[in-house]
């Protein structure tokens, strides 16, 4: 790597002809150019020229992370020698911190709320502190989704049934809609205005005439061409969202009121990831005739979806994300790059799907944890922009920070297509291969991939669709564990009959209860949706169905995949199978989804059956789409569909049919198997600019609900006291102007001793408030009525509620307790009591709390309340055998110590029950990564290592977390 020039000029933002030649030749020679402001403030700019040497150069991920440094190098939180760093990658990749200033940032309603919440409360605090609230601003342009989650009220079961309207407001959001919501009876699955009776003959003769809609475009049923509105199960589910969501939307509204670089995407739009991708990536960012690269962070593991355009982007949770918001910069190990060599193409009937879990597994296995991906080979020009984003947007479940695709042609053509303005000075970086040692290369080849889904547990656990009634078995067979339930073998063929909408069916071990197709994540890609319709059509023109008592639904993640669903014509054929449009956002990956039916409920009871679930998410941990469906199964869409129609997975797709059709002739999964020229051909016709405009003027225009909401304008916002929706959270409650010093941990005693792989699920409330739970006895206290609770998602910005709900999940396995339930012992009374209740009495006798783990404590989702509720719980440490990093990082943000053993040991090693109290001592020059001592009140004394990887983490922890650091600067 060699710096060329340094060559300044005249104020103005122009380019200087010396400037302009020194470009043209950068060009031509593969020159990379970057810009910044002179560090002594001056009105001119530095020009750093650094050729791309053959045999040295940067990864491209690093370049955009060195441009960042240069344009914001302002010697203080931006210092020369984190530039010098970075461009010294290859010798000091994972041994050095640096800061990174994004671009962007983006919320989501479920972390966005919390967030906001704590720009509300640090206005209170400053204020408090002598300080002006009004400067508490984002300095950093941040976006706000509000329906990154749904909650499903109607679908094809339950349309018929009274709605969960959740919170109390539901009668005041009546004034918002025309629409009321009654029970109405169904003749065009979930066509219900269309008049008639609908059959697959009709549905064949009138299947090319379906017309388009994204906004209020008429719908014409292909059934009997009548004009239909948009799907009534989306705008039943809309009103009684809004109508529950009311608090928090109006608290939404005041946040873009008054805090300045928000802006609030309206709901009704759709969900973060996708809103990202299509509507607000930039690739080019352009700020005062300054251009430079895209970059993003936000509230979600999942913002990597955008890393297949060519923007870098990850996760980082509420807290740093906060930080980021107030002009800081996200701190991170300089990180080293694995180059992932993608060669061959893949067969027919590998869907973009199986691509994503092939390599899912494979970069899980070979390692990449804490580091950067980036493709490249001849592979990658055979994938399309979607199928990008579709792997990048995996990349957390193999535990890299990203997985990044450079800008090539096939970026620059997805650009023109979706209607994305040009920059006006644009320079396409080609992708090298940047890495010569082979033994930083991961080579796949896409030939080897073939059609598979993950389950029954994990979405790292592979299984082929060829061996997925084998592997199921086998299941069945192995002792209780991640791919195992030990159903005895006697049993394993039990079937119990039940009687549903005036029939008999049967079910089974494998039975399909329920079947999602979801459209965020990994399944953005338009050519999975539409193999996922085209499936359906054929299906239909077969004649088979599916089995009304399992729950499908169809939830995209934005309208364009409504728009192109619908356009292409597929969309009927989809409802006729059960799976309408449901509504925009996350619902049964959450668990979100409506309740199965009595009739399921006590069939699965009386024969202790494991039935699955099949989804087209990310996330199929044990219980959670439903507490009594074991088995839960990560499929492409047209897979969803394929085992919808089965009604189980205990069936080999090769040997045995689908079913038969009106003249008993068996139907097989590869008679009704899209091709991949069809879905192509469908796909070059449907998903096009239109549809990118489309999505714009909806944004844009918003919504009559949004728009008519009535929401304050004060520069604090006015609390409610009776709200069980936003309260001011209590983290600034002793917050002083200067830090107090380090407080030793005296006598704490263990809330929780928890295994290997506690995820975030188990940690941080998520989906709905269980009746006997502590969050749900809070809720009643105030007047509320179970069908009145919510979600937690929904009442993020209550810190109440979500303590409440901290470690409340049924699955959590503490070891105190010896089964799975949340639940814990006090030791001091010898009560097994509610995780809240424990800690709640802890606090009161004034003991402090520290959690016992294993190793990957905090994996899976970035989740800012997986370290925030254990704080208000009372915790002050945690001591784990190894940290997901995200959540490490959440644990000092907030103020709560990560101890770590040491290498090879654990509790179990050292002869700790977990009864014991335990006492450790600060030094009062803390330093990253020092060593230790803990006594415990049997007199043992052993060494750990505090989990500190920097002086920016060990200032934050001695300011009690990042909030109360940004308070600070402020007052």
């Amino acid at each position: 790597m060699t710096v060329v020039a340094w060559t300044g000029y005249g104020g103005g933002g122009g380019r200087s002809r010396q400037m302009q030649k020194l470009y043209e030749r950068g060009v031509k020679y593969g020159v990379e150019m970057l810009w910044q402001k002179h560090l002594d403030g001056y009105d001119y700019s530095l020009l750093i020229v650094i050729f791309s040497l053959e045999s040295d150069v940067l990864p491209y991920s690093i370049r955009v992370l060195l441009e960042a440094a240069v344009r914001n190098c302002d010697g203080f939180l931006m210092k020369k020698e984190d530039v010098m760093n970075i461009l010294d990658w290859k010798t000091k990749q994972s041994n050095v911190e640096v800061p990174f200033f994004p671009a962007r940032v983006l919320l989501q309603d479920f972390t966005g709320i919390p967030a906001m919440v704590d720009f509300a409360a640090m206005r209170e605090a400053v204020k408090t502190l002598g300080g002006d609230p009004k400067k508490v601003h984002p300095a950093c342009p941040t976006d706000l989704t509000v329906d990154h989650s749904l909650q499903i009220d109607f679908n094809k079961c339950a349309i018929q049934n009274a709605p969960n309207p959740g919170g109390g407001d539901l009668q005041k959001a009546g004034k918002l809609s025309p629409l009321r919501v009654q029970p109405k009876k169904l003749l065009c699955r979930g066509q219900t205005t269309c008049r008639g009776s609908c059959d697959s003959g009709e549905l064949g003769r009138n299947s090319g005439k379906f017309s388009s809609q994204i906004e209020n475009t008429p719908i014409l049923c292909p059934f009997h061409l009548q004009p239909v509105p948009e799907p009534e199960t989306v705008l039943k589910n809309q009103e009684v969202e809004f109508g529950r969501n009311r608090e928090r939307l109006q608290f939404f509204k005041w946040s873009s009121r008054v805090f300045k670089n928000v802006a609030v995407i309206p709901p009704g739009t759709g969900m973060a990831h996708q809103v990202n991708l299509e509507y607000l990536s930039r690739v080019v960012f352009e700020e005062k005739d300054f251009l430079f690269p895209d970059s993003v962070v936000g509230t979600d593991s999942h913002i990597t979806m955008v890393n297949g355009v060519g923007i870098l982007g990850w996760g980082v949770g509420g807290i740093e994300t906060e930080a980021v918001m107030l002009g800081l910069p996200v701190s991170l190990t300089l990180p080293e790059v694995v180059g992932c060599e993608l060669t061959g193409s893949s067969n027919p009937f590998v869907t973009s799907i199986d691509v994503v879990l092939g390599i899912t597994k494979h970069l899980r296995q070979v390692g990449v944890a804490g580091k950067f991906v980036e493709f490249f080979g001849s592979g990658v020009s055979q994938l399309s922009i979607v199928d990008r984003t579709t792997i990048a947007n995996m990349c957390p479940e193999y535990g890299a920070i990203l997985s990044f695709f450079p800008v090539d042609n096939v970026t620059l053509k997805h650009l023109e297509h979706t209607g994305i303005e040009e920059p006006p000075d644009k320079t396409v970086w080609e992708p090298v291969l940047y890495l010569k040692n082979k033994k930083h290369v991961i080579k796949i080849n896409l030939n080897s991939i073939v059609p598979s889904v993950s389950g029954p547990k994990r979405p790292q656990d592979r299984v082929a669709v060829t061996d997925m009634k084998s592997d199921f078995r086998a299941c069945l067979n192995e002792k209780v564990g991640f791919k195992g339930f030990q159903i005895a073998a006697e049993k394993q063929n039990d079937v119990v009959s039940i009687h549903y909408e005036g029939s008999e069916y049967k079910l089974a071990h494998g039975s399909v209860v329920i079947a999602a197709v979801i459209s965020c994540t990994n399944n953005c890609n338009p050519s999975v949706m539409l193999a996922a319709g085209l499936l359906a059509k054929k299906a239909v023109e077969a004649g088979l169905r599916v089995k009304p008592y399992i729950r499908t639904s169809l939830s995209p993640g934005s309208g364009m995949v409504t728009h192109y669903l619908s356009s292409s014509g597929v969309l009927p054929y989809l409802s006729k199978l059960g799976f309408e449009i449901v509504g925009y956002g996350c619902s049964t990956c959450v668990g979100n989804t409506a309740p199965l039916s009595e009739a399921v409920l006590n069939a699965v009871k009386q024969g202790d059956l494991v039935t699955c679930g099949v989804l087209s998410g990310s996330k199929n941990f044990e219980g959670r789409l439903c507490d009594c469906v074991r088995a839960n199964y990560l499929a492409s869409p047209p897979l969803v569909v394929a085992y919808a129609i089965a009604g189980t997975v205990n069936i080999d797709f090769q040997t045995e049919p689908l079913g038969t059709d009106s003249t008993g002739k068996n139907i097989y999964l590869h008679d009704i198997w899209p091709s991949r020229e069809e879905v192509h051909q469908i796909e070059e016709e449907h998903v096009v600019l239109s549809m990118f405009k489309a999505l714009k003027e909806k944004i844009e225009m918003g919504n009559k609900r949004w728009s008519s909401l009535e929401a304050p304008d004060s520069v604090l916002f006015p609390w409610d006291l009776k709200s069980t929706y936003i309260r001011c959270p209590s983290f600034f409650d002793k917050l002083t102007k200067e830090p107090v010093a380090l407080q030793p941990i005296e006598n704490a005693h263990v809330l929780l001793y928890l295994g290997d792989s506690v995820t975030t699920d188990h940690i941080s409330p998520a989906g709905s408030i269980a009746r006997s739970s502590a969050a749900a006895k809070y809720l009643t206290n105030r007047g509320l009525t179970p069908r009145e609770f919510n979600s937690y998602g929904a009442r993020r910005g209550n810190d109440a509620v979500m303590t409440r709900g901290t470690f409340a999940n049924i699955k959590l396995f503490n070891k105190f307790i010896g089964k799975p339930a949340p639940k814990t012992v006090h030791f001091p009374s010898g009560q097994t009591l509610d995780v809240f209740e424990a800690a709640e009495l802890y606090q009161k006798e004034g003991i402090p709390l520290i959690i016992l783990a294993g190793k990957k404590y905090g994996s899976g989702n970035s989740r800012d309340w997986a370290a925030k509720g254990p704080y208000l719980l009372g915790v002050k440490a945690v001591l784990a055998e190894s940290y997901e990093k995200i959540h490490k990082d959440h644990l000092i943000g907030i103020g709560i110590a990560p101890l770590q053993f040491l290498p090879g040991e654990n509790a179990d090693s050292l002869g700790l029950s977990g009864r014991e109290t335990f006492s450790l001592t600060f030094p009062e020059e803390l330093s990253p990564g020092v060593t230790l001592n803990i006594k415990t009140s049997t007199g043992k004394v052993f060494s750990v290592i505090a989990s500190f990887e920097n002086d920016v983490e060990i200032t934050l922890y001695k300011h009690g977390g990042l909030l109360n650091f940004v308070a600070r600067k402020f007052s």
